[in-house]
């Protein structure tokens, strides 16, 4: 009793603030982490919306005083895609490693219903990599390349009337996953007076319908007034261009009309050098806030895969209770998928085996069947065989008392008679004597024409 009282003195009591007696050196860690931070670098991903030839490349160039290589965009893809490049920028010893995110095809289609779905979809990526990393038993944040976007460029296009339904749409799903910042962009094309009052509708049109934008913040004492003043020119109306224009001794970035020369780093002539200063000035607040919709990411995506950190009973529970009831669980709902899995093979296993016994039995009859056309083929071939032989032992019969008879006429042949001297008349005789013999015995064609010959010398017509 006596020890549980001492351990909840001891959590009640609060940290005491003490002065030291002499330097001890702490006061340089600010300076480590400095010096650690420019060797590791830095890392900072924009996302870049807008329509076809709206201006991003151009602006994304003259925001950092760079040209980025960028290929011209079609009008003619079938959906919005997002195409993404990385560049290592220096300014002094400074390393920034900078990712450009730019739509392409945004707006070109006829039906825009879900053209906004491909960014969201981007978006919710780049999290859910960050989180697989982050929950790898290995892992390795500080090396990572962290894609998460910290801002993104929303460009409106300059109507000057108001904010278009695609626009609306795209921000509002946007708007709790990133930094928006609603730029106005080619703001050159509208007169000062039309892009004031298109500023105020657009900014109207957000509020009314509960679409948040970035803000920058105002609770720094060394930046709120310049904040507070920047958050005023809401939307930006930025104007890029990728040449340069020699003024005077100069060269700088502007574009040329015949009526005149628009200065992009004239902030009389647009806002770009306002965005630039506010992007650099609250890079790391942006950074901040981006975590902070990976956190609202992080807890639902935890939340859904049933990892909690109060029970049901309003107890802490801790990472490891949870991970074992989810694995129980998993393991409940394995076996009742493997039982489910069996139970229908072995549905599927006796259906099949009803089918193939009932396709035996068909081919069991089928056999039966015919087996007795064969037994009755057999009887009817046997039968026709043995009237066969019959008629082949009468002609080999009769073929071999042909053959003799021919021999016996082969023997007294006429030219054996001619030779003999012997008369026509006795010849006619021998003839008349053998005829019916062989016609008889069946014969053979020569000696029937032999017959029929006489009969006509006999009996004439």
């Amino acid at each position: 009793m006596a020890a549980s009282d001492t351990d909840e003195h001891l959590q009640n009591v609060g940290c005491r603030t003490l002065s030291l007696s002499a330097h001890v050196g702490f006061d340089s860690l600010p300076d480590q982490l400095i010096r650690k931070s420019i060797k590791h670098g830095f890392c900072f991903n924009i996302l870049c919306i807008g329509e076809t030839g709206i201006g991003k490349s151009a602006l994304v160039s003259s925001l950092f005083n760079t040209d980025f290589e960028d290929s011209p965009s079609t009008h003619f893809l079938s959906s919005v895609r997002l195409r993404a490049q990385t560049f290592e920028l220096q300014e002094s010893n400074v390393l920034l490693k900078l990712t450009v995110v730019k739509t392409v095809g945004f707006g070109d289609q006829m039906n825009k219903a879900d053209s906004y779905q491909p960014i969201v979809d981007y978006v919710d990526a780049q999290f859910e990599a960050y989180l697989e990393e982050e929950l790898k038993v290995i892992r390795s944040l500080f090396s990572y390349h962290d894609t998460r976007i910290h801002v993104c460029l929303y460009f409106i296009s300059p109507t000057g009337r108001s904010l278009k339904t695609i626009d609306l749409l795209t921000m509002r799903s946007l708007d709790s996953k990133v930094n928006i910042i609603p730029v106005i962009g080619k703001a050159d094309s509208i007169s000062k007076t039309e892009l004031q009052e298109f500023k105020k509708k657009i900014m109207s049109e957000l509020t009314s319908n509960g679409i948040r934008i970035y803000q920058f913040p105002t609770d720094d004492e060394t930046v709120s007034e310049i904040n507070s003043i920047t958050n005023g020119y809401l939307p930006f109306a930025v104007v890029g261009s990728m040449e340069k224009v020699k003024i005077g001794n100069k060269m700088v970035r502007a574009r040329q009309y015949p009526w005149g020369i628009v200065k992009v780093e004239n902030e009389n002539h647009c806002d770009t050098i306002k965005l630039r200063r506010m992007l650099c000035t609250n890079m790391e607040d942006l950074k901040e806030k981006t975590r902070a919709y990976y956190e609202s990411y992080r807890r639902c995506r935890l939340e859904k895969l049933g990892c909690r950190d109060i029970g049901p009973e309003n107890k802490p529970v801790s990472l490891q209770e949870v991970i074992e009831a989810k694995r129980l669980e998993f393991c409940i709902e394995v076996e009742r998928k493997e039982e489910e899995i069996w139970q229908r093979f072995v549905q599927r296993v006796k259906e099949k085996a009803a089918m193939l016994e009932e396709a035996e039995q068909q081919v069991l009859t089928e056999f039966e069947h015919l087996t007795l056309m064969h037994q009755e083929e057999e009887l009817k071939l046997g039968e026709e065989k043995k009237l066969l032989e019959d008629e082949k032992a009468q002609f080999v019969e009769k073929k071999a008392v042909t053959e003799s008879i021919q021999s016996q006429v082969s023997v007294s042949s006429p030219a054996s008679w001619k030779k003999q001297g012997l008369q026509k008349k006795d010849k006619t005789h021998m003839q008349k004597f053998l005829g019916p013999a062989l016609c008889s015995l069946g014969g053979c064609r020569c000696i029937r024409e032999f017959n029929l010959e006489r009969k006509k010398k006999v009996f004439p017509v």
